[in-house]
């Protein structure tokens, strides 16, 4: 055998050796090439400071720990207009808003456009959507749809199924889990599917489970450092109206019935909502809600000042956000098991991310809208134990723009050209990406709860922003002033700086094809 060896030419050996290796040296690569299964999994406000995987010590979040533990997680994702619909358009589409047509909540999505789901299910995928979609036009591109009609129900939740009404019994967290897992069961065989799975969870106003009313009653969360933001220097701060000292419903936000309580005139509509949400509950349900709240309806007849309401309302608006964030938590452990038991986790994709960041009292805030950091960022973490190795983090500035390039290149589905994401593929298998953006470019349209348009730019170092509705700007040392609270835009030692990032936010402007009027 060894004289066989020796007598063959050496460019044949070469050969030989080069094959018996080639799983070795190319195996990663090649696994990406098989369809994987695809499950996007997006909370709604889920803020990345009540995400145990960014350091939180809010709560403990295992199961979506597990999915940064064994993926990649991104520690500087982002947002390109933070707020619910457009940022769902982004991600179904790879474009900025101005060039998907969704700029802001309550704008129709034109749902002709090319989307993510259609592109899969020409490429052989089976397509669903379950849970809210928030897009205010019917789903396209799904073979299966079952969603929340606009913002839906946390309790006994009516949805539309492909068109047809039904109201499930339950909690919405829970059962968006159960629809999307007996989705995935009827459809796993058949092909490989692409599934949107969008919890309406944590949004305001937080109705967590039953089985949670009491959990964090023991705890006191200590108020954000500039929680008493006054504001100075900075004119579009004055004027918003989503504050936790001035704009919360005691009724809607607390959960305390007060009849005597007067109606904040930028929330009138909140206690009649939250009436009709607890409304829901069976009997013995709001048995056992009234039971769990009792405690707190007693407190709140104790306060006297201002600043004690305030306090209990900041106390109250945490521990419903955390419960329901628990119950977020606890549901993709499910999805996550589910993978485990059928043998699915390898070759399943699985992505978790919030369609924008939320502030949970920073700058004394709640809801999301301006760039600064709170809202701006969004928890973000792929897994694909096929694709590429876990246990990895990455600071580049990844955005909800990225998503659609990226599970279609890891699909080996070429990514159209019109897209303005990139793709993170390089990415996630070496864990850096060499000509990776170096900045973010960000544009927000709407002028609900007092707000006013901005676009901006954001680089390692600093953070312009021009608020130009009402033409005022914004300039912000990162690393002098990581809490985003003096403005120094009109300093006149920055003024260089100023020229410059200008000069890179209008290049960015027009790489985008954003035209400001």
């Amino acid at each position: 055998m060894d004289k066989f060896i020796h007598s063959l030419p050496l460019k044949f050996l070469c050969f030989l050796v080069a094959i018996s290796f080639a799983p070795v040296l190319y195996g990663q690569e090649s696994k990406i090439t098989n369809k994987p299964n695809i499950i996007f999994i997006m909370a709604d406000d889920h803020a990345y400071q009540a995400v145990s995987a960014y350091g939180s010590t809010l709560i403990k979040t295992p199961n979506i720990d597990r999915i940064a533990r064994e993926g990649m997680l991104m520690k500087e994702a982002a947002v390109t207009n933070s707020v619910c619909s457009p940022s769902r358009a982004v991600i179904l589409t790879g474009k900025y808003s101005h060039m998907n047509g969704m700029k802001d909540n309550g704008t129709y999505f034109n749902g002709k456009q090319q989307t993510l789901p259609k592109i899969f299910k020409q490429n052989g995928y089976r397509t669903a959507v379950v849970g809210k979609w928030h897009l205010f036009s019917t789903p396209t591109g799904f073979d299966y749809w079952n969603i929340l009609p606009d913002q839906g129900n946390y309790y006994n939740p009516k949805f539309i199924k492909n068109g047809k009404d039904t109201v499930y019994q339950g909690y919405v967290t829970d059962i968006i889990t159960d629809q999307a897992l007996n989705w995935i069961t009827k459809n796993k065989d058949e092909a490989p599917f692409f599934l949107m799975l969008q919890h309406k969870a944590p949004h305001r106003n937080a109705m967590p489970p039953l089985k949670y009313l009491s959990k964090f009653n023991d705890r006191i969360f200590p108020l954000p450092s500039n929680f008493y933001d006054d504001y100075s220097g900075r004119i579009a701060l004055q004027k918003q109206t989503i504050t936790m000292k001035d704009h919360l419903d005691i009724r809607y936000d607390s959960k305390i019935p007060c009849d005597t309580c007067p109606v904040n005139s930028v929330n009138n509509w909140a206690p009649a909502e939250f009436q009709r949400e607890i409304e829901r509950l069976s009997p013995e349900e709001r048995r056992i809600w009234d039971a769990g709240f009792q405690k707190e309806y007693d407190k709140f007849k104790t306060l006297k000042t201002k600043d004690e309401v305030v306090r209990f309302q900041f106390q109250r608006f945490m521990e419903d956000y955390l419960r329901c964030v628990n119950s977020l938590d606890d549901n993709i452990g499910r999805v996550l098991k589910y993978l485990d038991d059928k043998g699915m986790a390898e070759n399943t994709i699985v992505v978790y991310m919030s369609d924008q960041g939320f502030y949970l009292g920073e700058h004394g805030l709640y809801d999301k809208r301006f760039m600064y950091t709170e809202s701006f960022r969004t928890p973000m973490m792929i897994r694909y134990p096929n694709g590429f190795k876990g246990g990895k983090t990455t600071s580049a500035y990844t955005l909800n723009l990225d998503i659609a390039p990226t599970l279609l290149d890891l699909s080996g589905i070429p990514v159209p050209a019109d897209m303005q994401g990139e793709s993170m593929k390089h990415l996630l298998i070496n864990g850096k990406e060499k000509n990776w953006r170096k900045e973010v470019y960000y544009h927000y349209y709407e002028k609900s709860f007092g707000l006013t348009a901005h676009y901006g730019i954001k680089t390692t170092r600093y953070k312009l922003i021009h608020f130009y509705d009402i033409n005022s700007w914004e300039l912000y040392d990162l690393k002098k002033d990581p809490r985003e609270m003096k403005n120094i835009y009109n300093q006149p030692e920055y003024s260089l700086i100023v020229s410059e990032l200008a000069t890179r936010l209008k290049e960015l402007q027009n790489k985008y094809k954003d035209s400001i009027k």
